[in-house]
């Protein structure tokens, strides 16, 4: 027996700081993960810890209990073994799950793993040979463990005189590389929505004269453009397309300085990530940065069916190419039929009329595929010879991507949604004969507008839809509201807790024997 008590008494203290170590691990790359999500920005990190506070509650009745511990228990390593206990039932309960988008461990959150880890060393091994606070290491472990996100944000602090001389180097070398291809034309693209289409359409299109290179998905942040000209862009290219994000005022301008565009497409202009630009005046100047970054001879490229572009560049942009469903455009499309099959419309310029066809749906990519044309033309491609090429456009992946699954027919438009995106596809999923599904979280960063546009996205859906699946209880009560407005009956809608219940419930779904089309909008990240 005294062996054991004494076996005891000499892991008791390496057992806690096993599972310390452990369960830290756990809460920390959730917190790396989350802030990679939130674009590595220490004041969105903060406010999604604000208002995800309640995933912390295992963390604080841990350090409510061990302080217990820590202050009743007498015996130093019985205390440490109870802690030890206390951290593998933490570490369970905090365990990684499985992401929609996992952590990417990059250079910079390696690094950020090797900030952790030193700082946790000399955490630790302060804590041990202070002898007064031994009786009290329970306590400060757990302690230690609540405030993760915020040594995980401190670690990041520290960092940053680093990252910020990286990130410099990598910019300076990718600004070198498009200055020493001299020959090389950038087309910017960016738009509310609209943008990564519109990017995607003219990587095809542009194929009919030039070698073209595109940022691939959706890199459209600073480094994510640096990334694709370091790692892709050849001597042989003769075009570079490159899509243009931004979350807040300057954004654009920062990725200008970058790629130094010849010329620029703006797709749209409205209320998307309001909770960071403040208000649809912000939004507009901003988008309107590539336009203000152009040189003399650039050429800029308008969506002229856009009420907020129409506004914000009457007079300021004279020259600019116009293009969409109005004759009153330099580009306009008419004729237009849709079906479930595709779609068929017939683009004019000046003399020039050419009918074409895609198997794409819905009037925003006839819009999308005008613009796309004007900018191919614009650059020495005849309309005639791109018909093959708008034959052979592909739907990009999780927007409006039409698939077939057995008996159903799946719209799968979940990349993203904001208010014309969301409204463009239910007309498509309209478009559909027999039974017509829904399933969506709705829309977020919308800001004071989320709300108001969630309840009439709701109303729309209850126009067009036999049956809706909301994912979420609290994220879509203001679609719920709409679609009972709208008259949707009760029995109809069905709210699910998350998105694999949600598509469960869908698919199973009785259609009564008419065919069942179901369309996916939006899919929320893990950080919300």
């Amino acid at each position: 027996m005294e062996k054991v008590l004494m076996l005891l008494q000499i892991i008791s203290f390496p057992l806690m700081l096993l599972a310390f170590a452990v369960l830290f691990e756990f809460i920390v790359l959730h917190e790396m993960h989350m802030f990679q999500l939130n674009s590595y920005k220490p004041k969105v990190q903060l406010k999604w810890l604000k208002n995800n506070a309640k995933t912390y509650l295992v963390a604080l009745v841990l350090t409510v209990i061990c302080a217990v511990v820590s202050f009743t228990v007498k015996e130093a390593w019985l205390a440490y073994l109870i802690a030890a206990a206390l951290f593998c039932a933490a570490a369970v309960l905090k365990r990684p799950k499985k992401a929609k988008k996992p952590l990417v461990f990059t250079k910079r959150v390696i690094r950020l793993c090797v900030t952790v880890a030193v700082v946790n060393i000399a955490f630790v091994f302060a804590a041990a040979c202070f002898k007064a606070a031994r009786p009290f290491l329970p306590l400060l472990y757990a302690g230690y463990v609540l405030l993760a996100p915020f040594v995980m944000l401190l670690c990041n602090l520290i960092n940053r005189p680093l990252e910020k001389g990286i990130n410099r180097y990598y910019i300076n070398d990718a600004k070198k590389m498009l200055a020493d291809h001299s020959r090389l034309v950038t087309i910017g693209v960016t738009g509310s929505y609209g943008k990564t289409s519109v990017k995607f359409l003219l990587g095809t299109l542009l194929e009919a004269k030039y070698n073209v290179l595109i940022t691939p998905e959706s890199f459209n942040t600073p480094l994510g453009v640096v990334k694709t000209v370091r790692t892709s862009l050849r001597a042989t290219h003769d075009i570079f397309v490159c899509e243009m994000g931004a979350k807040n005022v300057g954004d654009i301008k920062e990725i200008c300085d970058i790629v130094s565009p010849r010329h620029g497409v703006i797709t749209s202009v409205g209320p998307q990530h309001l909770e960071s630009f403040k208000s649809l005046d912000n939004v507009k100047k901003t988008k309107f940065e590539l336009a203000d970054a152009l040189p003399p001879n650039g050429l800029l490229f308008l969506n002229g069916e856009d009420e907020n572009i129409r506004a914000y560049s009457s007079g300021r942009y004279p020259n600019a190419v116009r293009y969409g469903l109005s004759c009153a455009n330099d580009y306009y499309a008419d004729s237009i039929s849709v079906s479930s099959a595709g779609t068929s419309f017939t683009v004019h310029h000046g003399q020039d009329s050419v009918a074409f066809s895609t198997s794409l749906l819905g009037r925003h990519n006839v819009i999308n595929l005008v613009g796309a044309i004007a900018v191919c033309c614009e650059l020495g491609i005849a309309m005639k010879q791109l018909q093959p090429y708008v034959r052979k456009v592909q739907g990009v992946e999780h927007r409006l991507q039409l698939i077939r699954k057995g008996a159903v027919t799946v719209i799968d438009d979940a990349y993203n949604s904001n208010p014309a995106g969301a409204s463009a596809a239910l007309d498509v999923l309209g478009l559909f004969d027999g039974c017509r599904v829904l399933v969506t979280p709705g829309m977020i960063e919308l800001g004071a507008k989320q709300d108001e546009e969630n309840k009439a996205f709701g109303a729309h859906a209850a126009k067009v839809c036999d049956y809706v699946v909301l994912v979420g209880k609290n994220q879509t009560k203001s679609i719920r509201e709409g679609l009972k407005e709208g008259g949707l009956p009760e029995d109809s809608i069905y709210v699910a807790d998350d998105l694999n219940e949600a598509a469960q419930v869908a698919y199973a779904f009785d259609a009564k024997g008419r065919e069942k089309t179901l369309l996916f909008e939006n899919d929320l990240p893990d950080n919300y």
